[in-house]
């Protein structure tokens, strides 16, 4: 089964402090929704743009993607 990472982008000097911010609620998200999601995270990709992040199966990603909006997405590979 392929795994997609659901990616939202955060630019500007606060970009990591708001990513990691909303991976809080990402995990809210999942506790909430009763999700098996277990890969939900933030990174670093330049000083001025960070990412939160979270790994979906393909055949669950519709109703994530239309809830939360992500801003894109990619297929993952750990």
């Amino acid at each position: 089964m392929r795994k997609l990472k659901l990616i939202w982008d955060f630019r500007g000097p606060d970009a990591l402090k708001i990513a990691e911010h909303h991976t809080i609620h990402l995990k809210e998200y999942v506790t909430i929704q009763k999700l098996n999601i277990n890969i939900i995270g933030f990174e670093t990709l330049s000083d001025m743009h960070a990412i939160a992040f979270m790994v979906v199966d393909e055949q669950d990603m519709k109703p994530i993607r239309d809830a939360l909006k992500p801003h894109r997405g990619q297929l993952y590979q750990n």
